[in-house]
């Protein structure tokens, strides 16, 4: 989770949502780390984990990512649960709880839908309050602006 805080810090600074995302491998070898590059890909979809995952699925060559995990700062949207199930990750673990758009815990829950066709071991609320604050202070600053 440190390296995920850390590109969501970086993230922030340049302006993005502050979300940062880790692929680990069975072994823990770090595959790929990303931050959200929406805005400076002009790219709805350059979510943290949709560019980490491209990243670690390019890196390690194989179709699906059974053994790896996916450590990220927010619980994740429904795009980017989707294409944890389609890339079959093992494992996802989560910082921050997003009541809003967060698709795991909350909102469509995708990982308990009957016609998914993968679910991966989740953890959620893993420093929770640290990627909370990094959310909180980003778009606070944003409203004051």
């Amino acid at each position: 989770m440190e390296r995920a805080i850390a590109a969501a810090k970086a993230a922030g600074q340049a302006g993005e949502v502050p979300v940062g995302a880790v692929v680990t491998g069975p072994d823990g070898t770090v595959l790929a780390v990303a931050a959200n590059e929406v805005e400076r890909r002009a790219d709805p979809l350059a979510h943290a984990e949709m560019l980490a995952l491209s990243a670690a699925r390019a890196r390690g060559g194989e179709k699906y990512l059974l053994a790896c995990t996916l450590t990220v700062t927010l619980e994740p949207c429904a795009l980017c649960a989707a294409a944890m199930a389609a890339l079959r990750v093992g494992r996802v673990v989560f910082g921050a709880y997003d009541p809003k758009g967060g698709a795991v815990e909350h909102g469509p829950r995708l990982f308990e839908q009957p016609t998914i066709h993968h679910r991966p071991e989740v953890i959620g609320g893993v420093r929770e309050a640290e990627c909370a604050a990094l959310l909180r202070e980003f778009f606070g600053d944003k409203r004051r602006a």
